[in-house]
């Protein structure tokens, strides 16, 4: 059986590397991108089974990233999970929006989100789901 292909994409290297080491343990391929444009390039060409997304990254903020690949018909059925620091992340809600709101617009085309810092056994939990 084929291993599923999961893209990191996030601009913490430490994160990253602690992603991939444990993604790796669970057998999966992984394939990284420290930006958004570098990971909506990736997503493109490798097209991976799931996609773990920061949306604070530089070049091409990750929401831009997932609505990219929604609007693709050879990508837009990869799932995605959105890390975020849910403050920042939420920094441009709208006045009198709420949480909720801002949550779900923020978050649009994803099928997951988790917040800053994150449990693993969470988002492993969320990755085993969408697979």
């Amino acid at each position: 059986m084929d291993k599923k292909r999961i893209l990191v994409v996030d601009d913490e290297a430490e994160l990253v590397k602690a992603l991939q080491i444990r993604l790796k343990q669970e057998n999966y391929e992984v394939l990284v991108a420290y930006d958004g444009k570098e990971g909506l390039q990736k997503a493109q060409k490798y097209k991976p089974d799931l996609i773990i997304l920061d949306i604070l990254i530089p070049k091409m903020e990750g929401d831009s990233v997932a609505a990219a690949l929604k609007e693709d018909k050879e990508t837009r059925d990869i799932p995605i999970i959105f890390l975020t620091c849910l403050a920042e992340g939420l920094a441009e809600k709208p006045e009198g929006c709420s949480l909720e709101l801002a949550v779900e617009e923020r978050f649009r085309g994803g099928n997951f989100f988790l917040g800053k810092p994150f449990d693993t056994k969470e988002l492993m939990s969320m990755v085993e789901s969408l697979l």
